[in-house]
């Protein structure tokens, strides 16, 4: 998997329990047409840090131009931004 870090827009689902569900996000690469991407599955959910920064961790599984793909997605708690970590 290539480490990327890339700010995402994400639409998530939290339930009453205060438990976040990702379901789908806009990617923009540079110089593309920003792309909507639906997640398939959750495959693991956790909690790490980042340089000292709580942050919530997902495996996710989706199709990405007709390829199946497994990649995380992080959380940051403190400033509430999601990123397209791995891929």
């Amino acid at each position: 998997m290539k480490v990327l870090m890339k700010s995402v827009d994400m639409i998530c689902l939290s339930s009453r329990e205060g438990t976040i569900t990702p379901l789908k996000f806009r990617w923009r690469e540079d110089g593309f047409e920003p792309k909507i991407i639906r997640i398939d599955r959750i495959i693991d959910r956790k909690e790490e840090k980042l340089a000292g920064n709580p942050m919530l961790v997902f495996t996710v599984q989706s199709v990405i131009d007709g390829i199946e793909r497994i990649f995380e997605m992080k959380y940051d708690i403190r400033k509430y931004k999601w990123y397209l970590y791995k891929l």
